[in-house]
């Protein structure tokens, strides 16, 4: 492909733009989670990955984070394996953990490591498994607060503790880990946990200083029927008025308590995003306008600048 002028300068202006947030991010730890969805054609994982590829090439510490929950459901339905959602978590029985290792640890998580390849990026999957990274327990039933119904969630765990040791050693050698969110107990007991729940744990673990959520919306929306309600920037009390109000619903519920709990953890910003778009994080990151919804702990922290857009 051969350049135009305008389009040299259009693009040496980007960059010239860019290159304050490059200086700035440059050596920090960046959390990035993506949903399964992302992953249901090669085209929409390349433009997620490319985009990855290049915050790596700036020298951020990326740990990618990824789940699969249509896929897991897609195989499980094949196999004749009963699958059920509640309140944006899915129920786990013994048949649907062994699917959800194979989606999770193989299918996924391979798929990713070898499109890294093709990328250049020095890519080496794990799980919450590995090395003792995530510490969990079953989940004991719950009492749903709406209904009152008693809820099993299965082989389905809560984090008692990260220890990022291997994730640290990895970036420490320019390596980008992918992680997979599957996990045991103290007994070896394979537990799904929510992809989420592991990215804001592993974000607060490390100290990083950004949990970007890549999902299939915009951003978060103001009204749920209205795509182009997106709200640039909020905080918790925000995040709060928004849940009451309905406009944080299903899959948003579990990034909500993400979100909560990586910015008490001591992460300094929580972007969601969408991976449909191949300015997502990129524009998100290196702009002061943004692309998707900017979560801080609270509004009056964030410059002038980040108030008019919602990025960086």
């Amino acid at each position: 492909m051969i350049m135009q002028p305008a389009d040299q300068a259009l693009a040496i202006r980007a960059l010239k733009s860019a290159a304050p947030y490059i200086r700035m991010y440059r050596g920090k730890t960046f959390v990035v989670k993506a949903g399964g969805g992302v992953f249901a054609d090669d085209a929409s994982t390349r433009v997620l990955i490319e985009q990855i590829a290049i915050l790596h090439y700036f020298g951020v510490r990326v740990v990618f984070v990824h789940g699969g929950g249509p896929q897991v459901s897609e195989l499980a339905r094949a196999l004749g394996v009963s699958s059920r959602m509640v309140e944006g978590r899915r129920v786990t029985d013994r048949e649907a953990i062994d699917v959800t290792a194979m989606v999770l640890n193989g299918t996924i998580n391979t798929a990713i490591l070898g499109m890294c390849r093709e990328l250049n990026i020095e890519a080496v999957g794990v799980s919450g498994v590995d090395a003792g990274l995530i510490r969990a327990h079953k989940r004991p039933p719950v009492t749903l607060a709406a209904s009152g119904e008693v809820v099993d969630y299965g082989f389905v765990g809560d984090i008692d503790a990260v220890d990022p040791t291997v994730l640290r050693k990895l970036l420490d050698n320019g390596l980008m880990p992918v992680v997979s969110p599957l996990s045991a107990d103290d007994d070896g007991v394979l537990l799904n946990i929510n992809a989420d729940t592991v990215a804001s744990a592993i974000a607060a673990a490390l100290g990083a200083e950004k949990l970007i959520l890549c999902t299939g919306a915009p951003g978060i929306l103001a009204d749920l029927s209205d795509p182009g309600s997106l709200i640039s920037y909020t905080d918790l009390e925000g995040l709060e008025r928004l849940r009451e109000r309905g406009a944080i619903a299903d899959g948003m519920l579990p990034k909500a308590r993400a979100i909560e709990a990586a910015l008490r953890g001591g992460v300094r910003r929580v972007h969601v995003v969408s991976y449909h778009a191949p300015e997502g994080i990129l524009g998100e990151v290196f702009t002061n306008e943004g692309t998707g919804t900017l979560i801080v702990e609270d509004i009056d922290a964030l410059t002038p600048a980040e108030q008019l857009g919602g990025g960086a």
